[in-house]
Order: C-alpha cells, then sequence, then structure tokens
C-alpha cells in the first residue's frame, strides 16, 4: 500500500518508515505536522494516512482535525490514528462520519508489530481497527444506558469484538464458539440497539459508535 506517516517524533516516524518498507508497503510522504499532512495528502493521495493526534504547532489536537478534514475532503483515504490517549470528543467525530477505513490505536499497540500492520492493512482496504481500550471508553461515554444493560454479558463480548473490527469468522476464533452462534449474537445485538435498520459495513462497527456517539 502507498501511506502518509505524519507523527512529530522523528525516532518514531523514522522507525515507522523503515518497518513498512521493509514489509512492502511505499511511504510517499514522512511529515511533523497536521498542515503538512494536509499538503502531502493534497499532493498525492495515498491509500491510508498514519497520523498523530498531538502535533506541533500546540500539541494539542492537531492531527486529529487533520484526520478529520481528511475523511471530508478525500474519503477515499484511510486514516489511522496513534495516540497516547482516547481523544474522546474527536475520535467521536472521527468515527461517527463515513464508516470504511478508520482505525483509532493507542501508541502502545504500535510495540505489537503484528497487530499494527494488520490495523494498517484493514484500514488501508476500507475496513476498521479500534484499539480495545478506545472501544471501551466509548461505550462508557454513552448517556444510552438502558439499550446496552439489555445486552447479555456474552453479547457485550461480542460488541467488544465487532467494534474492533473483527468479523463474525474472527470473533468465533477468538471466542471458541461456532460462527453461526456469533452472527446470532450480532443479530441479537443489532435488535437490542434499534440498528436493524442499517444496512451496509456501518452496521458491523461504527453504527454502534454512531448510536453511542449521538
Amino acid at each position: 500500500m502507498r501511506v502518509t506517516l505524519a507523527e512529530d517524533s522523528t525516532l518514531l516516524r523514522e522507525g515507522l518508515v523503515r518497518l513498512l518498507a521493509e514489509e512492502g508497503h511505499e511511504v510517499v510522504a514522512a511529515v511533523g505536522d497536521g498542515d503538512a499532512l494536509l499538503a502531502a495528502v493534497a499532493a498525492d493521495q495515498p491509500d491510508v494516512v498514519v497520523v498523530d493526534v498531538r502535533m506541533p504547532p500546540t500539541h494539542t489536537d492537531e492531527g486529529l482535525r487533520a484526520a478529520l478534514e481528511i475523511r471530508g475532503r478525500w474519503p477515499g483515504v484511510g486514516v489511522l490514528v496513534l495516540s497516547q490517549y482516547v481523544e474522546k470528543r474527536y475520535a467521536v467525530d472521527l468515527l461517527t462520519g463515513q464508516p470504511e477505513g478508520v482505525g483509532y490505536l493507542l501508541k502502545d499497540r504500535v510495540a505489537q508489530v503484528g497487530e499494527f500492520l494488520d490495523a494498517l492493512v484493514r484500514v488501508g482496504g476500507g475496513g476498521a481497527a479500534f484499539d480495545p481500550e478506545v472501544v471501551r471508553q466509548l461505550l462508557a461515554r454513552t448517556t444510552h444506558t438502558d439499550p446496552i444493560s439489555r445486552l447479555t454479558e456474552r453479547e457485550r463480548t461480542v460488541l467488544d469484538h465487532m467494534a474492533q473490527g473483527h468479523t463474525n469468522a474472527t470473533i468465533a476464533e477468538q471466542l471458541h464458539v461456532s460462527q453461526s452462534a456469533v452472527e446470532k449474537h450480532v443479530n441479537a445485538i443489532f435488535d437490542k440497539l434499534d440498528l436493524s435498520h442499517i444496512t451496509g459495513y456501518s452496521r458491523r462497527v461504527l453504527a454502534v459508535l454512531r448510536y453511542l456517539g449521538s
């Protein structure tokens, strides 16, 4: 895939460039702030952008604001956000927009190279990849407590895996149950969360987060 990186830490940025090159990906640009990221994407749209949340000049939310602008201007570009923290307000804005090609990982996930690369490929291919801690905090954020409380413990576990971007087959493998059992849980979740009327991939991941973030 063709990847653009935005990370103000030179050490981490260069490490990611080398890692991606070794895995056969092409890094078309590697920049250190949000404005440079937008300029790089405008000049040559990649398959996916990897962006830090806090970058110069204020080190607050430049990366996420750039990510939101990229999603609005170039919806075909996947966006994988890396952060030390769960920035809840902007995370909800990002995750409840167009459902395809979005991910949010905490930075310590980068140390787990296989999971990071898997998330990158998923997002670049139009899928989703969310760190479990991001999902947990967004689930806890919701004021819609009654529908969530209707879920069984197993349904909440399946929902957690769904929101990370896993398929039914992967969930079945991780929970050591049949795929048909997972499908039944998924259908029950959508019924209980009043999401059965929604169609398409958004129902798998981001329709749930859209509901929770509304």
